[in-house]
């Protein structure tokens, strides 16, 4: 297996679908690709960019992704101005089958059959990588976002999939306004979609989950009243109150996303030692302009569940990136493999940018993978999906790192 990353940053989008393209030919050195994973940033056009890419690499060649704030290389760090990048497989030995299903904000559920029954008997798979539109309703003066629910979207995907593939993907965000986003499904670009690739052949997927958010004060709260992805009631009080004590003020209300405040789920014990890999954090993505309640990132609260408020903490945030990292490629060595290629899906909070951190700690994972010589290629996502605790989720405030690992 052979992976090339490409980068660019410029206006034209069909000259940087080309330039992207042709730099990851050359830093791989590929003859004949099999696969390409490309995002490119919000503003730019995706339809040209894709035909830019197609131009080079050929219009049967599949290439999956879409929209991203930010695309992050080995030596290349970037959501700023027109950001876009593509990783670049060529294989003898790897498997792959793609598919894409549509209409994702009629129905989640619905929407990851289609794309588990157009795969699932294909290959035999070991990993299945699969990106989405995170976006079902953009934002407008009077409502926050709307978000395209990974629960259930994973949910239809296990029910048609062979048990026990590990789905690690993202969801997908262009800009930091919540604006809607574009896929890129294999021959076509779409929205409202879920691309996916299962792979499988001569290579193991590793996987680490990076985290970065500590409880504020450990006390355990109930949900009491939440309708979808809008939460109104904890404990039995209006939770925008309970918010407003927490900062001192109703300045938060303003924010979207709401800036260091996140609700985290304890998959763990709940009253043992903390650790981070247990919790599963959802992002605030703003208020109720009527001050009834605040919106979730995703939709898989329910009443009667127990969670904490916590803060988003740029140390640990850091730390983890270095350590998980670090210690995944040591593994892989360890064992006596050869780690071929790293996919870094990051969300697009984490950021130095937005979460008013000195590092960016994205550079974390660069400085460890040049230190290996291993190809690196991420993105900044809205929604990151991985295997915790046995169970492929939609996560918040994470970053996913997949290694492909060859024998």
């Amino acid at each position: 297996m052979k992976v090339g990353i490409g980068y660019d940053n410029k206006k034209t989008s069909v000259s940087l679908g080309k330039k992207v393209a042709e730099n990851a030919i050359k830093n791989g050195r590929i003859d004949r690709p099999a696969l390409v994973i490309a995002f490119c940033g919000g503003q730019v056009d995706h339809e040209e960019y894709f035909r830019g890419l197609q131009t080079v690499v050929g219009s049967k060649v599949p290439i999956i992704g879409g929209s991203a704030i930010g695309i992050i290389t080995n030596d290349s760090l970037s959501y700023e101005g027109y950001p876009a990048g593509a990783a670049i497989i060529e294989s003898e030995t790897l498997q792959h089958r793609e598919g894409a299903a549509s209409d994702l904000d009629k129905n989640e559920k619905l929407a990851g059959q289609k794309l588990a029954e157009k795969l699932s008997n294909s290959i035999d798979g070991k990993l299945l990588l699969i990106f989405y539109d995170s976006i079902k309703n953009a934002p407008t003066e009077t409502t926050p976002p709307v978000i395209n629910a990974s629960p259930t979207l994973i949910e239809g995907i296990e029910e048609k999939l062979k048990p026990n593939v590990p789905i690690i993907g993202g969801g997908l965000i262009g800009d930091y306004e919540f604006n809607y986003t574009k896929q890129f499904c294999g021959s076509y670009v779409d929205s409202q979609s879920v691309v996916g690739s299962l792979l499988g052949g001569d290579f193991k997927p590793y996987f680490r989950i990076m985290h970065g958010c500590t409880p504020k004060d450990g006390i355990y709260h109930t949900i009491t009243k939440i309708e979808g992805p809008v939460l109104y009631e904890v404990d039995g009080k209006p939770v925008v109150d309970m918010i407003d004590d927490q900062y001192g003020n109703k300045d938060w209300r303003n924010q979207v996303p709401v800036g260091r405040l996140t609700i985290g789920v304890n998959h763990g014990e709940k009253f043992g030692e903390f650790k981070e890999e247990n919790f599963v954090n959802r992002l605030i993505t703003g208020a109720l302009p009527n001050g009834e309640g605040i919106v979730i990132f995703e939709q898989d609260l329910k009443e009667g569940t127990k969670i904490l408020f916590m803060l988003r903490n740029n140390k640990m945030m850091i730390e983890s990136a270095r350590k998980n990292s670090a210690e995944l490629l040591e593994k892989i060595i360890a064992n006596g493999e050869k780690p071929i290629f790293g996919l870094y899906i990051d969300c697009a909070g984490r950021a130095a940018k937005v979460s008013d951190s000195l590092t960016e700690e994205a550079s974390e994972v660069q400085n460890v993978f040049n230190q290996y010589d291993t190809p690196l290629f991420g993105f900044y996502s809205g929604v990151e999906v991985a295997p915790l605790l046995g169970k492929s989720r939609g996560l918040d405030w994470t970053g996913v790192l997949l290694i492909l690992a060859k024998g």
